[in-house]
């Protein structure tokens, strides 16, 4: 299923294909790794699902793993293996786009302690379609499944909690990700009352 009511960016699904600070499509590891992914199966949709699972699975969520380390562009996710659902979709986007997937970032307004925290995800262009998917990491009571028939991430929206599917689907993290992370040096420290709250 398609991103409900999803808002591109720009005019086409191509000018998800680049690269920046961020989104290191050019990085040595990223292009090695997507291109070894790539390998075992050469169709779009069965590569995208390897390399959604290998993010999903392959590198720790920060706060899961309780390691306080900063990442932030793709080639630090890959070469830590640990990072926040943004840094962790900023390496699927990398990943995906590198082997020419068009994939934007996309985020939520979810529900954390006493007020709210913004979520980061992908949206991934296959068979003529924006297809929303999580990499954060699975633990109990979250699972998150590679679908293009139905949405499965790790957290549906509770709009009675003042919880927002944004419909944007953004080219480069949005400023704020990149303000709150660019100059922490202990992601743990910021985890429960320091993250962006909404776009």
């Amino acid at each position: 299923m398609a991103t409900p009511h999803s808002v591109l960016e720009t005019a086409t699904p191509r000018d998800y294909l680049g690269g920046d600070a961020f989104i290191e499509v050019g990085d040595g590891a990223v292009r090695a790794l997507a291109r070894e992914l790539r390998r075992q199966d050469s169709d779009d949709v069965p590569f995208a699902k390897a390399a959604f699972e290998w993010v999903r699975d392959q590198v720790a969520h920060s706060y899961d793993a309780q390691d306080p380390r900063v990442t932030l562009t793709a080639g630090e996710v890959l070469e830590q293996r640990v990072g926040l659902c943004y840094a962790k979709s900023h390496l699927l986007a990398a990943l995906l786009r590198s082997e020419g997937i068009p994939t934007g970032l996309c985020y939520q307004r979810l529900a954390h302690g006493d007020g709210h925290v913004l979520h980061g995800l992908v949206a991934i262009y296959l068979e003529n379609a924006w297809h929303r998917q999580d990499p954060r990491g699975n633990k109990e009571g979250v699972d998150a499944q590679f679908s293009l028939d139905s949405e499965q991430l790790a957290w549906r929206v509770d709009r009675s909690l003042g919880e927002v599917d944004y419909p944007q689907l953004f080219i480069s993290p949005t400023q704020c990700v990149i303000d709150t992370l660019r100059d922490v040096t202990d992601v743990l420290a910021i985890y429960d009352s320091g993250l962006p709250t909404e776009l």
